[in-house]
């Protein structure tokens, strides 16, 4: 329930409490009357005065999730959105993901709790997201709510202290080559503020909860960035406490956690100055969603030339290679729930072994940089089944997809 429907129905149960009383004295019965019935009295007055929140509805995760990625702007006109759902409806599809927030702060939909409301608005507020999300679950229709957290242009203004500065002058803040500031990725309130925004989206009727840009920094003037919190720290270890910050803060939703991280991750056992490293988020998440998207791997990656050429063999090497290290049950990476196995070189570690079909990627169906043909976005889907994977997403930040793509329902 609501903060201001709980100070109504406060208020009417002291209402309804004075009605009772003042009944019962003016009869002469007061001394007769029962702390029961002063309840019953006023849990009668409360049915009938306030009707009863309703809840959202939720669909759970399908066997195999087959998504496309929404904008919360496209989610702002009906024509447009609809234009999605159908794409859904009539092929293979089952779930769309929908920003929640993006780089830029502000939240899309109508939120209740006081710490949210600031930051909802914006030029892609959707008023009626909750009606929409109820509508798509009508259709049986999965739905993902990514939260872009670490890159949080409004949060930054609000509460500077918290934001990535520049080393040469602590005091102002950095920013990267597209001009977006940086909440330090070790910020614990923001973590709490995440936190609770993912809590109130779960409640709006997102089925899972997508965590982007879940991070530090990676493009910009790295030569002179300062980072207020985390300075002196070791950025896969404060990353990793995120992680496992989420997975408890959460634990008592329903809601599914999914991590979006970058698409090398599932090959390289560093954190890629970045954090983030594959067996570091596989504990505290249901689902992993490296971005193996071709056009963000450097040329002649796994000597495969140019990726954009080969689309299947950067998605199928990446995937494998994901999944070999998440069924492993040993690992050379020190994670906080690893112990020393023995004295090798390169030391190796424990490792719970975790289901393949945790790890659901995100393929490209973008011309970026050069036009993906039908084909090139089924090699993508492809060679995520014959890495022995099941789920895939199509990222598209026009959400113009290539239906000849896709099969038909």
């Amino acid at each position: 329930m609501s903060f201001k429907n709980t100070m109504y129905c406060v208020g009417l149960v002291a209402f309804a409490s004075v009605v009772v009383f003042a009944v019962y004295a003016g009869s002469g019965t007061f001394g007769r009357i029962s702390y029961e019935n002063v309840i019953s009295s006023s849990t009668s007055a409360l049915e009938t005065l306030l009707p009863l929140e309703k809840k959202a509805s939720h669909v759970d995760v399908p066997d195999a999730v087959r998504a496309i990625y929404m904008t919360s702007c496209t989610a702002t006109r009906r024509d447009l959105r609809d234009r999605l759902v159908a794409l859904v409806d009539e092929t293979e599809l089952n779930s769309i993901v929908i920003d929640i927030k993006t780089y830029d702060g502000r939240i899309s939909f109508p939120v209740e709790n006081p710490v949210l409301v600031p930051a909802q608005g914006g030029s892609c507020f959707v008023p009626d997201m909750k009606e929409f999300l109820e509508e798509l679950h009508e259709k049986n229709i999965y739905v993902i709510g990514r939260i872009a957290v670490f890159q949080d242009v409004f949060m930054v203004k609000e509460k500077p202290q918290l934001a990535v500065k520049k080393d040469t002058d602590r005091t102002a803040v950095w920013k990267d080559h597209k001009s977006i500031s940086w909440i330090d990725a070790g910020a614990m309130e923001h973590w709490e503020y995440i936190k609770t925004l993912a809590e109130e989206s779960y409640e709006a009727g997102f089925d899972e909860l997508n965590f982007d840009y879940i991070r530090f920094p990676s493009d910009g003037n790295m030569k002179d960035i300062y980072y207020p919190v985390s300075e002196g720290k070791k950025k896969s270890d404060v990353i990793e406490s995120f992680f496992e910050y989420l997975h408890g803060a959460l634990d008592h939703t329903d809601a599914y956690l999914s991590a979006d991280l970058f698409g090398m991750v599932t090959t390289n056992t560093d954190d890629l100055n970045i954090g983030q490293v594959l067996e570091k988020a596989l504990p505290y998440f249901d689902y992993i969603a490296p971005m193996v998207y071709p056009s963000h791997y450097p040329f002649n990656f796994h000597n495969l030339g140019d990726p954009n050429k080969d689309p299947y063999g950067v998605v199928h090497y990446s995937m494998e290679t994901a999944v070999s290290r998440a069924v492993a049950s040993s690992t050379v990476v020190q994670t906080k729930q690893g112990t020393r196995i023995a004295s090798t070189t390169p030391p190796l570690y424990t490792k719970e072994s975790f289901d393949k079909n945790k790890l659901r990627p995100w393929l490209q169906d973008n011309n970026y940089p050069v036009p993906y043909t039908p084909e090139m976005v089924r090699a993508q889907i492809q060679a995520t089944y014959d890495a022995g994977l099941n789920s895939w997403m199509l990222w598209n930040a026009s959400n113009r997809y290539t239906r000849s793509a896709l099969e038909a329902e």
